[in-house]
Parts: C-alpha cells; structure tokens; sequence
C-alpha cells in the first residue's frame, strides 16, 4: 500500500512538473519573424466597382504569423496600376525638380485590425496620382493592383501578396494640400480638459503663417499667439479624437527651463511656468516647437462678429464662438455657408460687435486681418473660419 502511495505521488509530482514546463512555455511565447501574409481577394474583385457611385471599397486580411499568438501590428495598404512597386507617390512629392514619377501609392489611413473599409474617393484619388488622367479621358475601367505592409514592434515589415480589383475610375482635380492643423490639448488652457475630441471641447488650433511655405502634404510653420497662465501644462495633437499623433516638451527646440518645464516625465507634458503672453510655433516638417514670451498688452473681447453681405452687414450678429474658456480668450472659431447668390458687393470682416473695431483683409482663404482693412472678398461654399485677435491672422478651411 505505501509502495503504491509513493508511485501515485511520484506520478502526480510528474504532472505537476510537466503541467508547469507547459504553462511556462504558454506563457513565455517566442515572437517569429514571418515573411509573408494573405490579403483576401475579395468577391466583387472582378466586378467593376464604380468609384463615383460608391462609398467604400472593402478589404480582409489573416494576420501574420509571428509565432502562433495574436500581435498588435499596424497595416498600412499600397496601391498601383502597374504591379511596380519601387517609386512612391511621396517620392514624387519629395523631388522639387518634377522629374520623379510614382507608380505606387500608399493609402493614408492605416488599420489595426484584419479588415478596411477603404474610401472610394481615397482611391480616384490615388487613380488620378498614378494615371494623371485628363477630364476628358478616363478610361471606363481601370485594373488596381492592392497589396498591404504590416509592421509590428520587434519584427521586420513584410509584405502581402497582391491581389487585383476592376474599378471605374473619375476625374479628380488634384489641389496641394491644404497647411496641416495641429491643436493644443491640456489643463489651464481651452476648456481646462483634456479632452481631443473638437475645437471648442478642448482643442486650440495652431494656424497656417500667411505668406509662409508649405510642402506639398501641407507641413510647414504653424503658429498661435494667446495668454498662458503659470501652471498651465500642455502637449499637441493632430487628429481629433485621437492620441495617436502628439507632440510634447520632447519636441521643443532649445526649451528654456526659465520659461517652461516638463511637468510629466512619462507623459511629457509641456509646462508653462509664469502668467503671460506666448508665441508657439511648430515646424510640422521637422517636429520642432518653438515658445517665445512676448512683451504685449493686447485687448480682450467679449464677442467677435462676422459681419458681411452673406447677412447685410449687420456688425452686431453672427458672433464667433470664443474656442478658450478657462482662461482669457483670443482664438475664435465659427462655421459659415456662403451662397452663389452673393452680392456683388460681397465679402466678409471681423467685428467686436460694432464697426468701432473691424479687421479686414485682401487674402483669401488666409491672410492677416488689418483694422478697418478692406472687404475679405469670399468663395463660395462653407468654411470652419478661425480668428486670432492678437495676430489678426484667419482662416477659413473648406468643408
């Protein structure tokens, strides 16, 4: 009976010790590098998808095999009409000479997940890029060779297999990009949240400097002048609602521990140490912020106003909404549709809700708003209008 005992035992210890090498190795698992990945050839691929009538075109995709266990990885998906893969489109952009010519296209949005919705408009556009089709010769079907990148933290980027897909392209009139946004977020300044949904929740845009240059995916020197109080703490963001993209104390060029501090040393948030007027500038082509005091007494508004022919001129209506509420207010925002119909008298000023104080300018859709200057001459079509008055700077973005 003892004898029996100590085998059972013996045999149970065995388990145990087998179980806990498996458990270990379940635990302890070894990240592979793959070479390759599916990209599902989708069902409608052969059916001519027509991008003017269409929303999305809709991709899927296994993920790879980097040792049998889910990874985050980032994808990001490349586009061509050739099945030639070695000059991309932001290769063409970078060759200021316009001898480079792309034959690939790499989508901006990237995924996260085994699926993307891509859309349709993204990919007349990248159509256009590639075949820089004339209005009056696009062809009435076109072949679109699609295949994705995937990256994941501590493993090479690889590259699917390509898949094909028959669409119906459109003209597209390509434009340069419009100067990229980035926007304050932080504790002290806007709505004293941290909050990176919208302007006017807890984003303060930096704008475009009129007169200043800008690449050809919109990066340049973006700028914003307004009061700081001491202990106010901050970073940048591009997108709304997401952190994915930030800038932070890490990108100051030069800080001067007098004027500012990290206040977070995981999250680097940017500090503002004393009460006072700052100039930010970032540089969105090199990620470099600059944040110089200023010596200034500006004038503080209760209520800016957009009067124009789009509404009789009346100086006392239309107010902007103020985008800080924390803290003294000098960037304002408001959302306007301009009609066909304009008068032929038309344009648009800034107002404090009189004609006492108005800012007017001869550029459009940016430039610096002077007082009493002349008639802002408009466009037709709605704009998100935005409006420092300290600088006089605005601008009004096309929705």
């Amino acid at each position: 009976m003892t004898n029996i005992l100590k085998s059972s035992l013996l045999l149970m210890g065995a388990a145990l010790v087998f179980t806990a090498c498996s458990d270990d190795r379940g635990s302890n698992p070894t990240l592979v590098q793959p070479t390759t990945f599916v990209l599902n050839t989708p069902a409608y691929a052969n059916a001519g998808i027509d991008l003017a009538e269409s929303s999305s075109v809709n991709f899927t995709w296994s993920q790879p095999d980097y040792g049998g266990f889910p990874v985050a990885t980032t994808y990001t998906m490349q586009l061509s009409t050739t099945d030639t893969w070695t000059v991309s489109y932001a290769d063409e952009l970078a060759d200021e000479s316009g001898e480079t010519v792309c034959n690939y296209y790499v989508v901006d949005e990237a995924f996260a997940s085994c699926k993307a919705s891509l859309d349709a408009t993204e990919l007349a556009k990248a159509l256009q890029v590639l075949n820089k089709y004339e209005a009056e010769n696009v062809p009435e079907s076109q072949i679109v060779y699609v295949r994705l990148r995937a990256e994941a933290k501590g493993t090479e980027p690889i590259l699917s297999n390509t898949v094909t897909v028959n669409v119906k392209p459109y003209y597209i009139e390509l434009k340069p990009a419009a100067p990229v946004l980035w926007y304050f977020v932080g504790s002290g300044i806007a709505n004293n949240d941290w909050d990176v949904s919208a302007v006017g929740a807890g984003l303060i845009p930096l704008l475009p400097v009129p007169d200043s240059d800008y690449d050809a995916n919109g990066n340049g020197t973006i700028s914003y002048t307004g009061f700081f109080p001491g202990g106010c703490q901050f970073k940048f963001v591009r997108d709304f609602g997401s952190w994915d993209a930030q800038m932070n104390y890490t990108n100051v060029d030069s800080p001067n521990d007098d004027l500012i501090s990290d206040l977070d040393g995981d999250n680097h948030n940017i500090g503002i140490n004393n009460d006072g007027y700052y100039q930010v500038d970032m540089n969105t082509a090199t990620s470099k912020i600059t944040i110089t005091k200023l010596d200034i007494t500006p004038s503080v508004y209760d209520m800016i106003t957009t009067p124009g022919s789009h509404q009789g001129w009346d100086a006392g209506s239309d107010p902007m909404t103020p985008i800080t509420e924390a803290i003294e207010n000098h960037s304002w925002y408001v959302d306007i549709t301009f009609d066909a119909n304009a008068p032929s008298d038309g344009g648009i000023k800034f107002a404090n809700g009189s004609w006492d104080v108005n800012w007017g300018g001869s550029a459009f859709p940016l430039g610096v708003g002077v007082g009493g200057g002349p008639n802002i001459l408009f466009k037709e079509g709605s704009y998100r209008v935005y409006f420092n008055d300290i600088t006089g700077v605005y601008y009004f973005i096309e929705q």
